[in-house]
């Protein structure tokens, strides 16, 4: 189950109103795109909903539990940054396994297992060739692979993904429209920022337009 209520979240910076009063619900599986131009709040909703900011007030509710206060690392969220954030010093392998490695020890998987799942990964974003490249060494399009590889390497139910289009040749935004098929047939639950309609709004299940807050 992978179901996200959010209920009157709010977040000032200052004077500056960058959340107002938002409340909305996505269902296990659906995905949804927040459409909106540059500045009205979309990436600051979708930090609060992942746990990387707090709200002012309002309540995130995962699953109809209250996750407002839960750390991030709790949230079992996949988060995938706009300029993708890699760690330019490891290789791509090293980039997705990099969850797994900062496990607690007691549930760290084995060397082995790691192998396995990042393998099982970086096969499904067609990256199995890259693996020992490093971010600098490969594409846009790939490095955005990588990042969306990286951010399932726990297996969340919910994945967001902040502005993936923007950037991407049409090369690359046709591989990316074939990694989101699969992933929903995975049945994960997806949110997608954009401030462009472009393909995006054929293939999501809602579409919500958010403007100054």
């Amino acid at each position: 189950m992978a179901r996200l209520d959010l209920q009157g979240l709010a977040k000032r910076y200052g004077d500056f109103h960058a959340v107002r009063d938002v409340s909305l619900s996505i269902e296990d599986g659906e995905f949804l795109v927040l459409l909106g131009p540059s500045g009205c709040g979309k990436t600051t909703l979708l930090r609060i909903i992942a746990g990387l900011e707090t709200a002012d007030r309002g309540q995130v509710l995962l699953d109809g539990q209250d996750a407002s206060d839960t750390h991030v690392r709790e949230r079992e969220v996949g988060f995938v940054f706009q300029h993708y954030a890699l760690f330019r010093h490891m290789t791509v392998f090293e980039n997705v396994a990099f969850g797994l490695r900062v496990r607690p020890r007691a549930t760290r998987p084995s060397n082995e297992a790691i192998r396995v799942r990042v393998t099982e990964l970086l096969k499904l974003v067609q990256l199995e060739a890259l693996g020992q490249r490093y971010p600098h060494q490969i594409s846009g399009g790939q490095r955005q692979r990588v990042a969306i590889a990286r951010a399932l390497i726990n297996d969340p139910e919910f994945l967001i993904l902040d502005e993936p289009v923007a950037g991407l040749d049409p090369k690359a935004r046709h591989e990316f429209k074939q990694l989101i098929h699969l992933l929903r047939d995975r049945g994960k639950t997806m949110l997608i920022s954009s401030h462009i309609l472009s393909e995006l709004g054929e293939m999501c299940d809602s579409l919500l337009f958010m403007d100054r807050g």
